[in-house]
């Protein structure tokens, strides 16, 4: 094994995170640009809080979240960040995200146990929708007729949404709430008959 300083371990870690496509364990760490070097699990853990708090008060910040370590913009920002892009994210529809705080918050669940809380069926787009983000997955199935497939959520959702783990969920109360000023803005809209039709489905009046 090569011996590596502390300056240089530094700086290949920060590197290697700001380079990356994806979050990036500590386990990927060791197993990718750290595999040549002598490096332990204490040195890698107190590298990456050095750099956690050299970027704690900047625009950029490195945060841990359920599959590894990435930089992102500071929250704080992004109402003006928002101006660099010209397109709107993809708007995701208030069925969709009922659909999606239901098996977070409840996980493992069945379809049918979601359509059972909602009062209405799921729409096979947004579940399609969903596995196809990689924010849910198929993780067995309940033993009782018909075994239903058991769904939970992914670290890709973890990930997507800047968290470590579910614990670090919102409460219930304030996901409804979330939900509700949403849904106070949707009326002030033109009404639609979208139902649970993902908005990234299309439709005959509308191509997105």
């Amino acid at each position: 094994m090569t011996s590596i300083s502390k300056k240089q371990l530094k700086q290949l870690v920060e590197a290697a995170i700001f380079v990356a496509d994806e979050p990036l364990s500590k386990a990927r760490l060791q197993q990718t640009c750290l595999a040549d070097f002598n490096v332990s699990t204490l040195q890698l853990n107190k590298v990456l809080n050095e750099l956690t708090e050299d970027y704690a008060s900047r625009g950029i910040q490195l945060v841990e979240l359920a599959s590894g370590y990435r930089f992102q913009s500071n929250d704080a920002l992004s109402p003006w960040l928002s101006t660099l892009w010209q397109e709107n994210a993809p708007r995701l529809s208030r069925a969709l995200l009922e659909t999606l705080a239901l098996i977070a918050y409840r996980q493992p669940i069945t379809r049918g146990e979601i359509e059972d809380v909602r009062g209405v069926a799921v729409s096979s787009n947004i579940m399609r929708t969903l596995m196809e983000r990689e924010w849910v997955k198929a993780i067995g199935h309940k033993e009782v007729p018909g075994r239903p497939a058991l769904y939970a959520t992914t670290d890709r959702f973890l990930d997507y949404f800047g968290l470590k783990s579910l614990n670090e969920l919102p409460t219930e109360a304030a996901f409804d709430a979330l939900l509700s000023d949403n849904q106070t803005a949707d009326d002030a809209s033109p009404p639609t008959t979208m139902g649970d039709r993902d908005p990234d489905e299309p439709s005959k009046e509308h191509l997105h």
